[in-house]
C-alpha cells in the first residue's frame, strides 16, 4: 500500500492506456463478434426481458453468454455511436461527452423524450455482463465499464473497459457506412441484416433457419420471417444503391445469397 503523501509512480510504457483505433466520419465501428450474432437483437424496442447467463446464438467460431436487459439494434446505434465518440482515446480513462453531443452524433433532436430514453440505453449498457469467446480472443465485462453523470457539467463520464480492446484488432471489426444505417433506422432486422452482412467480406450462402437465429428476432413461424426477411432485403438494397453501394440478393432453395460490391471496410 502506498504511504500518505508518496509520490505516485507515472505508469511505464507497458502500463500505460493503449488507444482505441481511429475510423472516419463517414462510418461506425463496431466488434465482428457482436454483429455476427444476436446479441443485438433484430427486435422492436423494449421487446425483450432480462436474461442471465444467457448463451446468445452467434455464428460458428463465437461464443457469448450474456446477462442483462435484451438489447436490440437501437441499443447497437447508441453503442457503436459511443465508441465513435471515445474513437482515438486512450481505452480505459473517462471520456466526457454531453447529451445534447450525443443525441447530434445520433441524428436526434435534443429533446426531453430523446434525453430520457439515450439515458436509459446508456444505463442499460452499463448494467450488461458479457463473456465472448471469438478465436484467439476473448472478453469478459461490461459492454460500457463505467457511466455517470455529472450533474455540475450535465456531461455524461463514460469510460470503456481496457479488457474490451482485443475485439477491436485489426481483423476483429468492422467498419459500417453511417449513411445506410441513417436510411434503415426504425427497422430492426434491416439494420441487423446490413451490419451482419457488412462484416463479411465475401459473403457465403446461409440458410434462413440460421439468419433467423443468429438475427434474434421473434418469430415463431418460419414463413412469417421470411416474408419479413424478404421485405428487409429489399430496404437493405434500396439504402445501398441510394449511397451507391451495391447490395443484391437471392433466396435459392432455403438459402440466402449476398453480393456486396464495396467489400468489408
Amino acid at each position: 500500500m502506498k504511504a500518505r503523501g508518496q509520490p505516485t509512480t507515472a505508469p511505464t510504457p507497458a502500463s500505460a492506456p493503449a488507444l482505441m483505433p481511429t475510423w472516419p466520419e463517414s462510418c461506425r465501428v463496431v466488434p465482428n463478434c457482436f454483429l455476427r450474432s444476436a446479441l443485438f437483437a433484430a427486435i422492436g424496442r423494449g421487446g425483450g426481458g432480462y436474461l442471465k447467463e444467457k448463451e446468445i446464438f452467434a455464428q460458428s467460431g463465437i461464443r457469448i453468454f450474456y446477462t442483462g436487459w435484451q438489447l436490440d439494434q437501437a441499443a447497437l446505434t447508441v453503442y457503436d455511436t459511443v465508441l465513435h465518440v471515445m474513437r482515438s482515446q486512450k481505452i480505459g480513462v473517462d471520456v466526457r461527452v454531453t447529451g445534447y453531443q450525443l443525441l447530434k452524433a445520433l441524428g436526434r433532436q435534443d429533446t426531453g423524450g430523446n434525453r430520457k430514453v439515450l439515458h436509459g440505453v446508456l444505463m442499460a449498457l452499463k448494467a450488461t455482463a458479457v463473456d465472448v469467446h471469438t478465436g484467439r480472443y476473448s472478453y469478459a465485462g461490461s459492454l460500457l465499464d463505467e457511466v455517470y453523470k455529472d450533474e455540475d457539467t450535465r456531461e455524461y463520464v463514460i469510460r470503456l473497459n481496457p479488457k474490451l480492446l482485443p475485439l477491436f484488432a485489426a481483423d476483429q471489426y468492422t467498419r459500417i457506412d453511417e449513411a445506410v444505417l441513417r436510411r434503415l433506422d426504425g427497422q430492426p432486422l434491416a439494420l441487423w441484416l446490413f451490419r451482419y452482412y457488412s462484416s463479411h467480406r465475401k459473403p457465403y450462402p446461409i440458410k434462413v433457419e440460421t439468419l433467423l437465429g443468429l438475427s434474434g428476432s421473434r418469430y415463431a413461424r418460419l414463413v412469417d420471417f421470411r416474408i419479413d426477411l424478404k421485405r428487409s432485403l429489399d430496404l437493405v438494397h434500396a439504402a445501398c444503391r441510394a449511397e451507391a453501394r451495391r447490395f443484391d440478393w437471392s433466396i435459392n432453395d432455403g438459402l440466402v445469397n449476398v453480393q456486396r460490391g464495396d467489400g468489408a471496410e
